[in-house]
């Protein structure tokens, strides 16, 4: 019968499971029978780096914890060797690094997995595989969100000058509304000299009436005594 501490550490284990179950946006489970230590090594390398979780498990005490995680469907999967890898944040990067491996080592095998909760078979952790990762996906949406955001600011900015240019027009058309009209150009002081000069009567020669008329010679009276 097994001790209290044992039990005790065996509780402490299924509720650490069921805590990364239910923190864990997609899990894999996969049978692990065939690889070698090195390539062991190699997988939880690549899993470390994409930030998955990857640990040997007991059937028994994976059973309990998919049952407070409420994961049962689970329970199908739990035969043979069992190891679970889960990511709290990724959907796709550990279907994605498991199916890899996978395909290069026929004695490893994926039975099934989660996403979001709920329980998927074989061959929808594939397709989870053939996604891209998460950080390209963002870009993606990020982009797809960008486009339109951008021609609408285009369209924005392409209204706001335009009124600028309007509001700066305007006040030039009123002021030069406002200017009386100019007609011909002021004259010069030179140009006003000259058409004094040219404008200024010439002095009239006095009238014929008004000219006295010469004196008349004296004339000598011969009287003959």
């Amino acid at each position: 019968m097994p001790s209290a501490n044992v039990l005790e550490r065996k509780k402490q284990v299924v509720a650490e499971l069921a805590q990364t179950l239910s923190g864990s946006v997609a899990g894999v489970l996969v049978d692990y029978r065939g690889i070698t230590v090195e390539d062991d090594t190699k997988l939880r390398r690549e899993l470390r780096a994409a930030d998955v979780k990857y640990n040997v498990v007991k059937n028994t005490l994976l059973r309990r914890a998919t049952a407070k995680a409420g994961l049962t469907e689970l329970d199908a999967h739990l035969t043979g060797t069992t190891a679970l890898a889960v990511s709290p944040a990724d959907h796709t990067a550990a279907a994605r690094i498991l199916h890899n491996f996978a395909e290069k080592h026929k004695t490893f095998a994926i039975k099934g997995g989660f996403l979001e909760g709920k329980a998927i078979n074989v061959d929808t952790v594939e397709s989870l595989a053939k996604l891209p990762g998460r950080d390209v996906l963002l870009a993606t949406v990020c982009n797809a969100f960008q486009a339109p955001i951008a021609a609408f600011a285009r369209v924005i900015q392409a209204v706001v000058d335009k009124g600028e240019t309007a509001e700066t027009a305007a006040p030039a058309e009123e002021a030069a509304a406002a200017e009386p009209e100019v007609t011909a150009e002021a004259p010069t002081e030179e140009t006003a000299t000259a058409e004094v000069a040219t404008e200024a009567p010439a002095e009239e020669a006095p009238a014929a009436d008004e000219i006295p008329a010469e004196a008349p010679a004296e004339t000598a009276e011969t009287e003959e005594a």
